[in-house]
Parts: C-alpha cells; sequence; structure tokens
C-alpha cells in the first residue's frame, strides 16, 4: 500500500508541475464546454428571438395586386420591403430568407370569390429561415381564416361552417422536460472532460516515461508491478475526478446564464445534479484511465500515444451520436453498457425525471468490472519487459 500511494503522490505533484496537463485536465476540459455552450445559446436564442418578436422584414413583389392584405400584415408586424428581380437568387444567395410574391390575377379571383393565389419563396436548406418564413405563413393564413369568416357570414352562414375539425393540442412537456432537451448534448460534456482530464496524463506516465527512458529505473525497484500500475492509475483518475467535478461546477453555474425564461424552460442544474452525475460517472473514470493507459503502453513516443488516444477519442462519442439521430426509449438494462448508462442516466436527470438507486448501482458495477477486466490486461502488459524499452 506505502509503495502505491507513493507512485501515486509521485505522479500527482509532478505532473502538477506540468503546464500541458494542468491546462487540459483542470482548464481546458472543464471550461471549454461550459463557456461554448453558453456562448452559443445565448448568440441562437438571441438571433432567433429577434426574428420571432421583432418586425417582419420582408421583400414583396407585387405588392399593388393586394393593398387590403398588405395593409393587414402590416398590422401583424410586417414590414414589406421593395420588390427584387431574381427572388429565388436572393433567397439561395441569403440576400432575403423569404420573399413574398403576389401574382398579378390576385385581385380578379379575389373578386370573383374564387382562392386567390399568393407565393412564398424560401430556401428551407438556409440556416436561420424558418422562423421568417413560419411567421409570414401564420400571418397568411390568419388573414385567409378571418377572410373565410366574412365570406361565409355574407352569405348567411356560420363561420363554423367551414370549421368542420377542430385540433386540440396537450402538450405534455414541462420546463424541466423542454430543458432536458435543449442540454441534450451535456453528457457528452461531461464524458468529455472524464476523457481528457486524464488522457495527457496517461501518456505522460507511460509513453512519455518510456521515451524518456525513465520506465526501466522504476521497474528496477523491488516492487511489483502492478502497485506501480496501481499507482499511476490512481494518479490519472485524480486528475480526471478534478476535471469532471470542475466541469459539472461550471455548468452549475453556467445554468444562471442561460436565457430560460425566454425559452419557457427550467434548468437543474444544482448540487444534487452535479452530485449524481459524479456518482454515474465514477466508473468512466476508471475505465478511461486504464483503456489510455493501456493504449499508450503500446506507443514507443509520446506523440505516437497522442495519435492513437486522439483517434481513441471517438468512442465517447458513439452514445451521443445514436441517441441524437436515433432516439430510443430508455430501459434498465442499457444501464449494464459503460457510456451508454451514463448517457441514460443523465438525460433523465436533466429531463426532471426520477434515476432508480438500483439503475445506478448496475451502472457502478458493470462500469467498475469493465474496468477491473481491462486493469488486468493492462497489468499483464506491464509484466513486459518490452514496456521499458523505448525503441
Amino acid at each position: 500500500m506505502n509503495a502505491m500511494l507513493t507512485v501515486w503522490w509521485k505522479e500527482v505533484r509532478e505532473n502538477l508541475r506540468d503546464k500541458r496537463t494542468v491546462f487540459s485536465a483542470l482548464i481546458y476540459g472543464p471550461l471549454f464546454g461550459p463557456l461554448m455552450f453558453v456562448l452559443l445559446m445565448n448568440t441562437l436564442v438571441g438571433r432567433e428571438m429577434k426574428k420571432a418578436e421583432g418586425p417582419l422584414k420582408v421583400p414583396v413583389i407585387g405588392a399593388q395586386y393586394a393593398p387590403n392584405l398588405i395593409e393587414a400584415l402590416k398590422q401583424q408586424g410586417l414590414v414589406p420591403q421593395p420588390p427584387i428581380a431574381d427572388p429565388d437568387k436572393a433567397v439561395r444567395e441569403r440576400d432575403a430568407d423569404v420573399v413574398l410574391r403576389i401574382p398579378a390575377g390576385y385581385g380578379k379571383a379575389w373578386s370573383k370569390g374564387e382562392p386567390a393565389q399568393v407565393e412564398v419563396i424560401y430556401d428551407a436548406s438556409q440556416q436561420g429561415s424558418s422562423t421568417p418564413r413560419n411567421r409570414l405563413e401564420d400571418m397568411l393564413n390568419l388573414y385567409s381564416r378571418q377572410q373565410g369568416a366574412l365570406r361565409l357570414l355574407a352569405r348567411g352562414l356560420s363561420p363554423s361552417v367551414g370549421v368542420p375539425l377542430v385540433v386540440s393540442k396537450r402538450d405534455q412537456s414541462t420546463p424541466q422536460s423542454r430543458a432536458g432537451l435543449a442540454l441534450s448534448i451535456l453528457p457528452y460534456f461531461f464524458v468529455f472532460a472524464v476523457y481528457i482530464g486524464s488522457m495527457y496524463l496517461a501518456i505522460d506516465l507511460t509513453a512519455g516515461e518510456r521515451e524518456r527512458q525513465s520506465l526501466e529505473p522504476l521497474f528496477a525497484n523491488p516492487v511489483a508491478r502492478w502497485r506501480i500500475l496501481v499507482g499511476k492509475l490512481g494518479a490519472i483518475s485524480t486528475f480526471s475526478l478534478a476535471s469532471l467535478v470542475l466541469t459539472a461546477v461550471a455548468f452549475s453555474v453556467a445554468g444562471h446564464f442561460l436565457p430560460a425564461e425566454k425559452l419557457g424552460m427550467s434548468f437543474d442544474l444544482g448540487p444534487a445534479f452535479i452530485g449524481r452525475v459524479i456518482l454515474l460517472e465514477l466508473p468512466l473514470i476508471a475505465l478511461f484511465a486504464v483503456l489510455e493507459t493501456l493504449v499508450a503502453a503500446f506507443a514507443k513516443s509520446y506523440r505516437e500515444a497522442q495519435t492513437y488516444l486522439g483517434l481513441l477519442m471517438l468512442v465517447p462519442i458513439l452514445p451521443s451520436m445514436l441517441m441524437s439521430f436515433m432516439p430510443v426509449k430508455p430501459a434498465h438494462w442499457m444501464y449494464t453498457v459503460p457510456l451508454l448508462g451514463q448517457q441514460i442516466g443523465i438525460s433523465d436527470l436533466l429531463r426532471g425525471q426520477a434515476v432508480l438507486a438500483s439503475d445506478i448501482g448496475v451502472a457502478l458495477l458493470c462500469g467498475f468490472a469493465a474496468a477491473l477486466l481491462l486493469g488486468l490486461i493492462t497489468a499483464w502488459v506491464y509484466r513486459s519487459e518490452r514496456l521499458a524499452i523505448s525503441s
């Protein structure tokens, strides 16, 4: 035990002096996600709110053919802009989000009581065009319903005759569950913090020492190799845990800067949430520490190990990608799968749903079991004399 603690303290102390390790584990990993998320959310929400609530500026072609329509749209917030020669090109090149075109036959069809057609020109592939397009369509639909009701009244009919079906909507979402949808990427940032928090230390304590030829004198000490390995894994896990805690606290603070009221959401990222996140992520701290150490053991240089672990970083992304493109109904068995169980559990916490203690227990048991299995493989690799040779 004393040997393991000695190795642990030696590695922690030495790496606290390493600016690269401290920056990646305690600054870059914990702060990158929260800062980027808050900045993006506030920028996107501010832009969308401006488009949703501000005056809607739309180029109108043929406004002279429907003065009553234009006046009604103005009352709803439309600000007609001068017509443009090529509306198709304008929306494709993002000179306009949406264009309204009124054909010359509009007035004739209207006077006959026939359906009068207008054209909304837009490009659905352009980001940010959906909000102004939807606003314009809602304005036109409201005007259509109002004029349709007036036509029925003029003929002595009730406006309800033209509405054979009324759809009543009941949204079962809550402010907390809507926040869970907006924060669905958060589980990835926690996994990212765990991975980055341990990666550079795992590289330095294996491939780095191998390159510096300092592993051989360390292995020459009369201490079992597995004790040295446990001490190194303890140091790696310490930095990884610190990175996770700082990330969770940073997101908790960042939650106060998110525009929750504008979005109709409620962000509950307090101490209880932080505690459950850290508990769920504990197996990943051990798993990544062992996995990164194992992969780095096969590299002969720091740069080679960095390449390997950079590619391995794709593994933590997979559950988040699967949940984004193929939403699945959470099931208890998913907690038996490392990474997937953490994704499901944290997503439920963000939605305000309770995560059973039994599910957390299963996630801990299966995660630590996977880490132990990889640890045994890594200990076997550490027995090789070739590990201390840099070339």
